[in-house]
């Protein structure tokens, strides 16, 4: 039988992107990550693949660009939601606080973990897988956390974001230390940061006001055309391009912030706040299409058995228990004792398994077990839907208390008020 032909695709396209919209709805009804589920997809097509094509097929080159367009759609999906007030200011801050420091203490740990329990692993080496593993996956985050209040809900938004971002900076920033003709150091590195910010402000004002002048009711797709192009580029000069995407965003959904004085002269706000609303649709939309395909091709490139390996398990366990262990003192010491779901939200996914598979050659080490990322993928995630689900179960409770103390309130009035009338009468 052939499995793969025009049509065929076409069938298999239609019935994965209608599975993953069910699987949305079953998630905000169980709490379990879509993710799961849209792995588990994979999974179970790679079996039907085996027993119909015998051949093995290479998904790598497809995940890869998958992956890099997920990227910059969930990246600018979650930028286009960040509104920037003053009174914001401090959570925004807090929220980059705890994913800095979150971020460069679970790579730490991790590194340690690595170093000591995989042989011929380096310690570079081991901080180059660590940082992949240390990073939130904001794919995962952002759709789980729509149902909790809402300073909660933006916490998990602005942390998941910059916890992306920070993490391919330092993903990155450590790939330049294996080449030391390249390698410019903490200074190069920060100067290379400040470049990043000044093309991406001078290119996002652009972007808005070319755009806003363009009558043509196709031009969506060519910003985000230009969009990637600008990602693209700024990959080839070893720039931190993900800063571009996040600063367009901003800028987009906060306008009247940064055009004011002379530069709101130039800004027709109607035309440039409709670009805004038709861009946060379609950016969500695509961003559920990659997102959909990534875990799925993931999911058909893994191997299940890896998970089951006593040392895998053992490694992945720690690593898993650094993270929270970590997280948890966090919170405590930024939160206070309110952190419940917080401390157990902290998932990875996309941006893992896109670094993992981004670490140079001369820094990979064979003895080292891809089961470890697929099991912390997999236990972050479940861990995540518990305390989504205890949350859920938790604030229901509350609210079925507060209607009851109301309601018994309500019939404790009544006859008072008609013992008054009866008085009365």
């Amino acid at each position: 039988m052939e499995i793969i032909s025009s049509y065929n695709l076409i069938i298999e396209f239609s019935v994965i992107i209608i599975l993953s919209f069910l699987f949305n709805g079953l998630s905000k009804k169980t709490n379990v990550p879509a993710v799961l589920m849209l792995i588990a997809l994979g999974l179970g097509l790679q079996y039907v693949l085996k027993y119909f094509t015998p051949e093995s097929v290479d998904f790598f080159p497809i995940l890869e660009v998958l992956g890099i367009v997920g990227l910059i759609m969930i990246v600018l999906e979650a930028s286009l939601e960040l509104e920037l007030k003053r009174e914001k200011l401090f959570p925004i801050l807090k929220s980059m606080a705890i994913a800095l420091i979150g971020l460069l203490a679970s790579t730490w740990a991790a590194a340690s973990i690595l170093y000591y329990y995989i042989p011929e692993m380096t310690m570079q080496s081991a901080w180059l897988y660590a940082t992949p593993l240390s990073i939130l996956s904001s794919a995962i985050i952002i759709p789980s956390v729509a149902g909790l209040k809402k300073q909660k809900k933006e916490f998990h938004i602005y942390e998941s974001t910059f916890s992306d971002i920070l993490g391919i900076m330092l993903f990155y920033f450590l790939t330049g230390k294996l080449n030391p003709a390249e390698d410019s150091g903490l200074v190069g590195f920060g100067g290379n940061f400040l470049l990043t910010v000044a093309i991406s402000l001078i290119a996002s004002y652009a972007i808005i006001l070319v755009f806003q002048k363009i009558k043509s009711q196709v031009k969506l797709f060519l910003l985000i055309a230009v969009l990637l192009l600008l990602y693209a580029l700024g990959k080839k000069m070893h720039l931190s391009s993900l800063i571009i995407i996040l600063i367009f965003g901003l800028i987009i959904a906060n306008m009247k912030l940064f055009f004011q004085g002379k530069l709101s002269k130039w800004l027709n706000y109607e035309k440039a706040h409709q670009i805004y609303h038709e861009l946060h649709t379609i950016t969500a939309e695509t961003a559920f299409v990659i997102r959909t395909l990534f875990f799925v091709t993931f999911g058909l490139t893994i191997a299940i058995t890896s998970i089951f390996d006593w040392q895998v398990a053992l490694i992945s366990t720690l690593l898993i228990a650094s993270i929270y262990g970590i997280r948890f003192i966090l919170l405590l010491i930024f939160e206070g004792k309110d952190i419940i779901p917080q401390a157990f939200i902290a998932p990875r996914g996309l941006i893992t398994v896109l670094l993992f598979y981004a670490i140079p050659a001369e820094a990979q080490i064979a003895s080292f077990e891809p089961g470890i990322l697929l099991f912390v993928i997999i236990g972050t995630s479940l861990i995540m839907t518990f305390a989504m689900i205890y949350e859920k179960r938790r604030s229901g409770k509350a609210v079925d208390l507060a209607n009851s103390r109301t309601v018994g309130s309500i019939k404790w009035k009544v006859p008072t008020v008609l013992e008054n009338g009866n008085d009365k009468a």
